[in-house]
């Protein structure tokens, strides 16, 4: 048995100005065990104006998500250059590159995905999901989006739900933060 610990289902939806990321509480060892399920993998940074949420290895995402406060602060705040920066130290560093791990990032201006292979994306249509429920969650997160007259906040949340329903490394143990 592995004794990886893996963070696993964030979503991410821009609708109408808003932006809210939401998080399950599920973090797996291995494959097969349950190791902890109220774990909080959204977060807010630099006095709250930034929200992120991780997915990948736990020990890697917090790591990161270091890294990008620290960026952050070395930026002003400018999420893009913040975003950046890290994009560019993560795959340049040969110790940075081992690290496993996704960011969602967000702020009243940008959604951003940063990956370990040196992509900043902007996801299209404002909605992505990372992590082993993502594929679920972002195809509940557009059908919600496209489909209904829900809020960001309310898009993301049940698409956890739904990605929950269906991906046994995600559970409905959900944080969402608003940005």
């Amino acid at each position: 048995m592995s004794s990886e610990f893996r963070g696993t289902t964030i979503c991410a939806v821009r609708k109408n100005g808003q932006t809210a990321i939401a998080g399950d509480g599920q973090v797996t060892m291995g494959q097969s065990v349950i190791f902890k399920a109220n774990a909080r993998k959204v977060r807010r940074l630099y006095n709250g104006q930034v929200v992120i949420g991780f997915a990948g290895s736990v020990a890697d995402a917090f790591t990161l998500c270091d890294k990008f406060e620290e960026k952050l602060t070395q930026c002003g705040g400018n999420l893009e250059r913040a975003a950046v920066a890290l994009a560019q130290m993560w795959r340049g560093d040969q110790g940075m590159r081992q690290l496993e791990s996704q960011m969602i990032v967000a702020d009243k201006d940008s959604l951003l995905v940063l990956s370990g292979t040196g992509e900043v994306i902007d996801p299209d249509e404002g909605v992505v999901a990372i992590g082993s429920g993502g594929n679920y969650a972002l195809a509940a997160a557009r059908a919600l989006a496209q489909n209904t007259d829900l809020s960001a906040h309310d898009i993301a949340e049940k698409a956890l739900h739904i990605a929950a329903s269906i991906c046994v490394f995600t559970n409905d143990n959900i944080v969402v933060e608003d940005v």
